[in-house]
Parts: structure tokens; C-alpha cells; sequence
């Protein structure tokens, strides 16, 4: 198996396509005006209730830039959202490489295009085993699928793409896209990506740890 050598990228990358699908939406309200500000061409890829969440905020008069991830892929949501965006068409989005031909022709070929920004927070697996009484398969159906593998594939790509996953961070963002005429610099990329790759690390070593810390007996029982 090759492995692609990147050895030319552009520091500062246009946001022009963000996907946003969050667990805690908590600023989105100030963060999606501001970067609607930054580039009034903006498109929102969205899914979900973060998608309701979002309509919400734009309102009738500026809708038209979002769009269900569903609507873009076409393939819909599986029942209870198990399945939303794990799509081929979003995987290219965020992991071709600007200077690569070959990628530049799967996008070309599959009607897809470059993701320059990716807002992902994840389901609060946390949160649902401090509850008391949370069961094994409580516990299980919050594990998040979807996110994490977005959330490190944005990072892996931090060359391009912004990933994106503490609201904390909103302002510093909208802040360097008004000073840079709605583009991201490698420096904050590169930041946002070990964040990233930080956030998913521990999210994994919670679940890693709350399994490790069942009693078999207590997991079969929930499916008996």
C-alpha cells in the first residue's frame, strides 16, 4: 500500500463548506451568523436536530445555504440515526488533498466537494454513565460512531481542514476568519487537529474504561 506524500498545501484555506453536527449545540447561534459574515457563500451541511438547530438560526431569508446531509449523499438516515454520515461522498470531502489530481477527479466523479471545515461534538457517553441505574446497553447506544471518525479524519487532513470540536473555540475561529478574509491558517489547523485528536483519545479511554469495569453477568442480563 502507498501512502500519499503531501509536500505542497496552502497555508491559508477558504472556508467555503462546513459540515456541522454537534451533541451540544451550545453557541451555534453566534458562530454560524459570524461565519455567514465571513463568506455570505458559505454552504452548511448539516444532520438531524443540529439541521432543525440550524434552520432555526438562519431563518427563511438565509436557509437556502443548508442542506441535510442526506440530501447530499442520498442516502438517507437509518431509524434512530445509527448511520448518518459514514458516506463516501463526505469521506472525500474531507480527506482529498487540493494538489492531488486523482483526488481532484473522485470529486469530479462522485459530484462531491471539499469540506474546509468540520463542527463535531459527540454524544455525551460521559454524561449517561453517571446517571444512576444507566445500563450496559444505555451506555452502549451512546457510544458515537459517526463523530469520532469525523472528527479524526478532519484532523488527519488539518493541511485543509479545520476540525472543530469544543464551542470554546468558536470565537478564536470567526475571529481569524474576519482578520483573513474567511480563511483558516495551517497554525490554527494544526492547533484545532491536536485538540481533536485529544478530544477523541479521551472519549475512547471512557468507554474503554466503563467496559473494562462491567461484570459479564451485568451485560448479559440486559439482553435477557
Amino acid at each position: 500500500m502507498s501512502i500519499n506524500v503531501v509536500e505542497h498545501i496552502d497555508d491559508s484555506v477558504s472556508v467555503r463548506h462546513v459540515l456541522i453536527s454537534v451533541s451540544d449545540k451550545t453557541g451555534l447561534e453566534s458562530f454560524v451568523p459570524r461565519l455567514l459574515e465571513t463568506n455570505p457563500q458559505i454552504r452548511f451541511l448539516s444532520t438531524g436536530g443540529t439541521f432543525a438547530r440550524l434552520a432555526e438560526i438562519l431563518g427563511p431569508e438565509r436557509r437556502g445555504c443548508l442542506t441535510q446531509v442526506a440530501d447530499f449523499t442520498g442516502q438517507p438516515e437509518t431509524q434512530g440515526g445509527l448511520v448518518k454520515t459514514l458516506d463516501f461522498k463526505i469521506y472525500l470531502g474531507l480527506l482529498t488533498e487540493t494538489y492531488n489530481d486523482a483526488h481532484q477527479q473522485d470529486l469530479q466523479r462522485t459530484g462531491s466537494f471539499p469540506i474546509d471545515m468540520v463542527v463535531v461534538n459527540l454524544y455525551p457517553f460521559a454524561d449517561t454513565i453517571a446517571k444512576a441505574g444507566v445500563t450496559v446497553e444505555q451506555a452502549r447506544g451512546n457510544i458515537d460512531i459517526g463523530g469520532p471518525c469525523m472528527i479524526r479524519a478532519a484532523a488527519k487532513n488539518f493541511i485543509r481542514v479545520a476540525p472543530v470540536v469544543d464551542p470554546d473555540d468558536y470565537d478564536k475561529i470567526a475571529d481569524e476568519l474576519q482578520r483573513s478574509d474567511g480563511c483558516t491558517s495551517l497554525a490554527l489547523r494544526f492547533e484545532l487537529a491536536r485538540k481533536a485528536f485529544a478530544h477523541t483519545a479521551v472519549y475512547d479511554r471512557t468507554i474503554a474504561d466503563y467496559l473494562a469495569a462491567q461484570a459479564f453477568d451485568a451485560v448479559r442480563a440486559c439482553y435477557h
